[in-house]
């Protein structure tokens, strides 16, 4: 295949939503393996709609994806200018040249005549009213500046789509009204806005939504009556709720960058849009690196049926994407939301960072987001621990724990080595001794160190939180059982 050059063109009437997203990264796949060109383009003609800040948070979108463009906004390119606000000379050019070549026309009905045709005829379609208006009637509508669009001349047969994803789809063109492809104000279409801009930019793939299958037909005709070759098409299919619904707000945040809010890193959330309706073909395995996907990205992949969004599905991938980091770069990732919790200070990265990439360690695999760090770790961090009642209840307050923690503690004070597997083997000694089970002190002694009974294994959190901060969360945990009033 020669080098393709695809397009991702948003609208900036919203943020970067997910199924947006996918559709950026199919492009951008699909350019990198075969060594494309990617071009970002912002299709802003809605003026009221669209917003400088929509666009930012496009960018930003795209960035915090890994989804660099070779031609766009803030990257120079032949084809500039990107912003279709920008382009509308070039519109209005293209359109007056297909009223001249004979395959568009002006259409001077107004919006209003337009409504009472249409009015209880759902199948209404444009009579072509102004397709045979006499040369001296169109000169003399024109001298008088009467208000005018111009429709695209559709003529008759069929239409064929050769798409990549499901195959040839064929249209008949006697059920497609000329359309308007230029407004009385001035502005263009989608469709001309769309095609010429393709057209110019030498696009030779669009891969884009099942819900622009409708629009291709129309789109291939003008490309057939600008004299320019049809790119190859390749509708993906469409992203759903779990109630097989499109995917909305309703399901939740919809924003790639409420994502990223929320804790979610982007390699994650590249290998997890990447798999909504395309297979990579390699077995069962599922977890890839950004550049691993573009090594194996092929159109001929992709389903053709929907793809559910499972957000469980996407906690996974975040998970196993978490344990993939460096310790380094897990450190930098989890900085603001340590920040946030008051549990940073710069030496975890520099004369403890030894001690803080051993808590990570142990923290990572219970962990599917980037704050669950803080919240499952803040006792490595914090002097006291904040206990929760029910753990204390069940464990603590048993009959002779406290009396098992005292002993526990002075046995694990003449400790010469305080590791994990020195001292498990104390606690096991010690359980033995008071004739009670090993579980009963290691639950006990979970919830005195970490104030919670659920943590990652016992002895390895008590090696790092310490032997002189566990004497006093023991010792803690025996005041608190003693005078339970004074909690």
């Amino acid at each position: 295949m020669s080098a393709p050059r695809v397009r991702f063109a948003p609208s900036p009437t919203g943020y970067l939503h997910i199924g947006g997203a996918r559709t950026a990264l199919f492009n951008w796949l699909f350019a990198r393996r075969h060594g494309g060109v990617f071009v970002l383009r912002i299709e802003d003609t809605d003026t009221e709609r669209s917003s400088e800040e929509m666009v930012a948070g496009i960018l930003d979108g795209l960035r915090w994806l890994g989804l660099d463009w070779d031609e766009g906004p803030m990257v120079a390119g032949p084809h500039a200018p990107y912003f279709q606000s920008q382009r509308q000379a070039r519109y209005l050019a293209v359109a007056e040249r297909l009223v001249a070549d004979g395959k568009a026309y002006y259409c001077y009905c107004t919006p209003e005549e337009l409504k009472a045709r249409r009015e209880g005829n759902p199948e209404y379609k444009y009579e072509r009213t102004c397709l045979h208006l006499p040369a001296d009637e169109i000169g003399r509508r024109e001298k008088a500046g009467q208000a005018r669009a111009v429709r695209f001349k559709v003529m008759d047969g069929n239409v064929r789509v050769d798409d990549l994803v499901h195959g040839p789809i064929e249209f008949d063109a006697a059920l497609i009204e000329d359309f308007v492809i230029l407004r009385s104000d001035g502005h263009p279409t989608y469709h001309l806005s769309v095609v010429t801009d393709d057209v110019e930019m030498g696009m030779t793939h669009v891969v884009r939504g099942d819900d622009h299958i409708s629009n291709t037909p129309k789109q291939i005709l003008l490309y057939q009556a600008m004299g320019a070759a049809v790119p190859k098409f390749a509708h993906v299919p469409l992203i759903l709720g779990a109630d097989k619904k499109r995917l909305s707000k309703r399901h939740g945040a919809t924003s790639v960058m409420e994502y990223a809010s929320q804790g979610y890193i982007p390699e994650a959330m590249v290998n997890f849009l990447a798999l909504l309706g395309w297979s990579p073909g390699a077995g069962d395995r599922e977890v890839f690196g950004r550049d691993e996907l573009a090594q194996v990205f092929a159109l001929e992949g992709i389903s053709g049926g929907n793809a559910v969004f499972n957000p469980e599905k996407l906690d996974w991938f975040n998970q196993q994407h978490l344990a993939r980091l460096a310790p380094e770069e897990l450190a930098l990732r989890l900085r603001p939301s340590f920040v946030e919790a008051g549990l940073w200070s710069d030496d975890l990265l520099t004369t403890r960072h030894a001690w803080f990439f051993a808590v990570l360690e142990l923290l990572v695999p219970r962990a599917k987001r980037l704050p669950d760090f803080a919240a499952q770790g803040a006792f490595f961090f914090r002097e006291a621990v904040t206990y929760d009642e029910a753990a204390v209840g069940k464990h603590l307050r048993a009959d002779g724990v406290a009396d098992h923690l005292k002993a526990l503690s002075a046995e694990w004070s003449a400790l010469a080595e305080f590791d994990a597997v020195s001292t498990e083997a104390a606690l096991r000694r010690v359980a033995e001794a008071r004739g009670v089970k090993a579980g009963t002190l290691i639950h006990a002694v979970r919830v005195a160190v970490t104030g919670t009974a659920v943590s990652p294994g016992l002895f390895d959190v008590v090696a790092l939180v310490g032997r002189a901060r566990v004497s006093d969360r023991l010792a803690a945990a025996v005041r608190l059982v003693a005078a339970p009033s004074a909690r």
